[in-house]
């Protein structure tokens, strides 16, 4: 039986109105000078520091250390304004999926696995009050690869609940090809759902143990199983 569920934010939990992507473009021309800076940027399924350092591989900044920090200090900043402005939504089937997980009599871990650096991740999920469902979580502030991000969440759940998990032990629910890709780089089930900016049918191609449009779809007793 599944022991821990990972859970992705942007197009999986939560639909921010383009918070992030807005909070981004405001960085760019604001603290960079560089107006249109997120234009080319491709944000579905990546992590934060990737996206980023595309943005200074494409305009000759430096990726150092500094740039980087600069770059999410104001990025927070302006994220949270974004969230407050723009209209976003808890996605179908999050809060009916999140009680019943809860109601399980083996009940698994709710964690996240995202993209997101840690802080994002918390001001988004605060706004749509659902930062305190989860135990536990892996970032982009970890690693800038989501496949390594995956493989630290699974190890945070195994510190969590103190023993080894299985592959078969864990979901992975996202809505992007990336999440399929990394829930197989540790050999977890994944259920993708079609709520971000891909279809059913381009997420089948990815072959993940289940595909749907929502959450409401499939059961968490089905997938937990």
């Amino acid at each position: 039986m599944v022991r821990l569920v990972l859970f992705d934010i942007d197009g999986t939990l939560i639909q921010s109105g383009g918070a992030g992507e807005q909070a981004f473009a405001q960085v760019c021309e604001i603290e960079f000078g560089i107006p249109n800076g997120a234009a080319r940027l491709q944000f579905a399924g990546r992590t934060d520091p990737s996206i980023v350092r595309d943005f200074f591989v494409q305009h000759s900044i430096a990726p150092s250390a500094d740039n980087f920090q600069r770059f999410f200090g104001r990025y927070v900043h302006h994220l949270n304004d974004f969230l407050r402005r723009l209209s976003g939504t808890v996605l179908p089937g999050v809060h009916g999926w999140l009680d019943a997980l809860a109601l399980l009599s083996h009940q698994p871990v709710q964690g996240l696995l995202t993209g997101n650096i840690r802080r994002g991740a918390e001001l988004k999920l605060t706004h749509y009050g659902l930062w305190k469902c989860f135990r536990l979580g892996a970032y982009g502030d970890d690693h800038e690869d989501r496949n390594q991000i995956a493989v630290t969440a699974r190890e945070r759940g195994q510190q969590f609940l103190e023993r080894s998990l299985d592959g078969s032990e864990i979901l992975v629910i996202g809505d992007t090809p990336r999440d399929i890709e990394c829930a197989r780089a540790i050999g977890a089930r994944c259920l993708a759902v079609a709520t971000g900016k891909y279809t059913v049918e381009e997420l089948v191609k990815h072959e993940p143990t289940w595909a749907a449009k929502t959450l409401e779809e499939i059961s968490p007793e089905t997938a937990c199983r």
